[in-house]
């Protein structure tokens, strides 16, 4: 999580890896809001920045969570080091030195300062190999857990900065620099990374309605709400249904109705489904609190087409093609379903379906997007920077919801200001099934 609101936020200044910033009143609320939110967790262990903004909502956070542990400081976790513009306004910034403030917004990971000993440095870049220090040291520290599935599970407390976190995001993705601008990390935002023998897995990112605010504050460009629909029958069992119309259950009714609650204060301009029943069921629910949005279906967001496959269960799946089960589990971009489609044929029609829904929409306009795991996987694995491989590295939640941000007009770069928010569903993790697609 990123500290709470500090009084350089407020001012709109830079502060950087200067201790020049002290937490606001409503910064201690909201660490104490987070800690709040968090006390069902028990925390094996808890790392911040040593800067006074982050270690004091680190303190008031675990007070107020109660578990009485105490915070390990630690300076992998400092904010970048923008040294010569430190305690500037942006405005001030934006005079004074208008090239590099441009870089920083267009570029950041070309971006050179010069330090006070004339030597030049790229703060950005330096950022990164930092994480990518405290990345190894995490799992140095924690990784008899990670390599054994079956060893008790163990959950880590990251508090840090706006900047550094972005960077640890990007390196547990193993994504490039050129994402950092592709993420947005909001003051005591929580994000929930899942770490194991097999990789990452993005739980959650940017969720913030622990704190009373739905989303993330909108800016000037289009934002896309995408949405998975709420639980089926054939997700509870863990059966396939990929194409097979199944409508949605009576917890799946209750998500999407706790999903249009959440929504509720949202303004919705223009809604999207696939054709399929358990995503037109879901956006039926959460557009009941908004009369008059059109809804348009879509077959580019119907859920991949499992083949054969499809109404069985994983243990008849394993019993008739073994290999290729394992091979959708461990390379997922390789593999042909039976009479059915491939990843990249999802990713094609997916993403495209989704570009030409963002081309249409205003400036001002906010759409919602409704659809199914797969889909919703790789369209984010598209936004972020990932490839068809890397589906599993995102976790979609039934009544899971995600927001898209396009700062720069629909054809500019998006920024995935939250992803597959669950709280309103009940708690700061994903509890939604788990079942197959």
């Amino acid at each position: 999580m990123r500290h709470g609101l500090s009084s350089f936020n407020v001012e709109h200044r830079i502060q950087g890896r200067d201790d020049l910033s002290s937490l606001t009143d409503t910064g201690q609320s909201q660490a104490r809001a987070t800690g709040a939110a968090l006390r069902d967790l028990t925390f094996t262990a808890a790392y911040t920045s040593p800067l006074r903004r982050a270690a004091d909502t680190t303190r008031l956070l675990l007070a107020e969570q109660g578990q009485g542990l105490v915070a390990t400081a630690d300076d992998l976790l400092l904010e970048i080091d923008l040294a010569p513009w430190s305690g500037l306004l942006r405005q001030e910034l934006r005079e004074r030195h208008p090239d590099q403030e441009r870089q920083w917004r267009q570029a950041p990971e070309d971006l050179e300062l010069q330090r006070a000993d004339g030597h030049t440095y790229q703060p950005l870049q330096e950022l990164m190999a930092q994480a990518q220090q405290f990345r190894r040291q995490l799992l140095e520290r924690h990784g008899a857990a990670i390599a054994d599935d079956q060893a008790p599970p163990q959950t880590v407390l990251v508090v840090a900065h706006n900047a550094i976190l972005r960077c640890l995001l990007l390196a547990l993705l193993d994504l490039p620099l050129t994402g950092f601008r592709r993420l947005r990390v909001d003051n005591c935002s929580l994000s929930v990374l899942n770490l194991s023998s097999g990789g990452v897995q993005v739980e959650s990112l940017n969720g913030l309605a622990h704190l009373g605010d739905p989303l993330p504050s909108k800016g000037p460009g289009p934002r896309m709400l995408l949405v998975r629909h709420g639980e089926t029958d054939w997700n509870r069992e863990g059966r396939f249904q990929g194409q097979i119309d199944i409508p949605l259950n009576a917890t799946g009714r209750s998500q999407a109705e706790a999903a249009g609650r959440f929504l509720a204060p949202v303004t919705i301009h223009r809604a999207y489904t696939s054709c399929m029943a358990r995503p037109r069921q879901t956006a039926e629910a959460i557009l009941a609190s908004h009369p008059g949005v059109p809804l348009t279906s879509s077959t580019g967001l119907v859920e991949i087409g499992h083949g054969l496959w499809e109404g069985r269960l994983e243990q008849e799946i394993a019993e008739g093609w073994p290999q290729l089960l394992a091979d959708w589990k461990r390379a997922p971009q390789t593999v042909q379903m039976p009479e059915g489609e491939t990843l990249q044929e999802v990713w094609d029609r997916s993403l495209a379906t989704w570009a030409r829904i963002a081309a249409s929409l205003g400036n001002d306009e906010t759409a919602l997007v409704v659809a199914h795991d797969a889909v919703n996987k790789t369209i984010l694995c598209g936004l972020l920077g990932l490839q068809p491989a890397d589906i599993w590295a995102i976790k979609q939640g039934n009544g899971g919801v995600t927001v898209i941000d396009y700062p720069e007009g629909a054809g500019g770069r998006p920024v995935v200001a939250a992803m597959n928010l669950t709280q309103h569903l009940g708690g700061v993790l994903d509890r939604t099934a788990a079942g197959a697609l």
